[in-house]
């Protein structure tokens, strides 16, 4: 068998799986590829469910003559495909792709109202942009020789208690927590480079520092970001608490202080950065951190997502105090940024003077209405659709052109192929 081709893969914890296979393959590196095409030459498709953690995965099969694309369980790393005459690009990033040429760069109006009403989050598959689309998370993307592809959904949470943690206390509950941090903090300790925290001195940062000197680490390299204090006596940085963590733990602190004079000549550095657009004031202040560390160490651990898992933000919280069966409409009241109302008086004030507040359209404004009636522009529909991004796509029509391969880039379907998108276990 010729091995399949690796055109980008993303670190994943492999070691373990390097151990397993090394009775039956040999192996020329200790690197994450190479493990990744074993585990592929020996479980096809399927290999996907001996990975765990982040990856992003492009195989080239000579064999089969495919070319899979693949995204994590849940979609942490990005994977972005374009479609244009005869081709299909994919890479790491979206300014990738456009810098590509030949990308439709205008503005998806659907993932705009996405973007504007649900805190500038764009659910896969779309992107902002009419001409990029991510790859789903949890998916291989099977791409043939003759330009059709099929999705398949490998994994997918169910969401329900397992039974037999039904009579956990909430003790047991902290147990298996912090067994699963000690994990999660355990695999990524492997890599070729030292590793250090972005402390901020908050409880994830602090807890991954404990953590870390927990499994032997010493000598820790963190860092810590401040900027000047602001009007009215505002602390511009929390160097007192990320001091008394390093002081505890004996680590290898940096204060990275930020003057209010460099922070605005940022912000056009941290928006060439960004895939997407995001929204979050401190985006520009975690861009200026991660540069200036990256000067230092090319791997660090840092306390992201934590909120997402444990509910730690205001709009989680309503969630607490109502019955499952009204969560919903709870968390969609205090989640939802703008109702489709509101997004228009923002962006198109001018039309939404033709309706009345029922929704009716007004005499005056009825032809325009009728050529500007495109999704999420209704009036009357208080919310955005509930089909997290994937209208259209879920039904899994999609036709393309027939073009040359090149680098990073995959012929397109011929006129009339199709792409299929299966469900999880099919």
């Amino acid at each position: 068998m010729a091995w399949p081709s690796p055109l980008t893969a993303a670190s994943t914890t492999t070691r373990s799986l390097h151990r397993e296979l090394e009775p039956e393959y040999r192996f020329r590196s200790t690197s994450d590829t190479e493990v990744i095409l074993k585990a592929y030459r020996k479980w096809g498709d399927d290999f996907v469910h001996h990975l765990a953690g982040m990856f992003a995965i492009a195989i080239y099969d000579p064999q089969r003559d495919v070319v899979l694309l693949v995204r994590d369980r849940l979609g942490i790393k990005p994977l972005y495909v374009s479609q244009v005459p005869g081709k299909m690009r994919f890479a790491s990033t979206l300014p990738a792709l456009v810098a590509s040429g030949g990308i439709d760069t205008g503005i998806d109006e659907v993932a705009l109202h996405h973007y504007l009403s649900w805190h500038s989050i764009v659910p896969a598959p779309r992107t902002i942009l009419r001409g990029v689309q991510k790859l789903p998370a949890a998916t291989i993307r099977t791409i043939r020789a003759d330009g059709t592809w099929q999705d398949r959904e490998y994994w997918r949470p169910d969401y329900t208690r397992k039974p037999g943690h039904a009579g956990w206390t909430a003790a047991d509950w902290q147990d298996a927590v912090r067994d699963s941090l000690r994990t999660a903090v355990r695999r990524r300790m492997v890599a070729d480079v030292p590793v250090g925290v972005l402390l901020s001195g908050g409880l994830d940062s602090s807890l991954l520092v404990a953590l870390l000197a927990e499994e032997g680490q010493h000598g820790l390299s963190t860092f810590s970001i401040g900027f000047d204090d602001g009007a009215g006596g505002d602390a511009g940085n929390e160097f007192e608490y990320s001091d008394l963590v390093a002081r505890e733990f004996g680590t290898r602190h940096e204060r990275l202080h930020v003057p209010t004079a460099d922070f605005a000549p940022s912000i056009g550095d941290a928006l060439d950065a960004m895939s997407e657009p995001m929204a979050s004031h401190d985006v520009t202040a975690f861009h200026l951190l991660s540069d200036t560390v990256s000067r230092h160490l090319k791997v660090v651990q840092c306390g992201q997502g934590a909120d997402e898992v444990f509910g730690g933000y205001g709009y989680h919280q309503p969630l607490a105090g109502v019955p499952r069966d009204q969560a919903l409409t709870a968390f969609t009241a205090s989640f939802v940024d703008h109702s489709h109302e509101d997004l228009l008086a923002i962006v198109e004030p001018e039309w939404l003077a033709g309706f009345d507040v029922s929704g009716r359209v007004l005499a005056d404004q009825a032809g325009r209405a009728g050529r500007r009636d495109r999704a999420g522009c209704r009036p009357p529909a208080r919310y955005p659709p509930a089909d997290g991004g994937r209208s259209g796509e879920a039904a899994g029509q999609h036709e393309h052109g027939l073009g040359a391969r090149s680098a990073g880039t995959v012929p397109g379907p011929r006129p009339g192929g199709t792409g299929r998108v299966l469900p999880a276990g099919t």
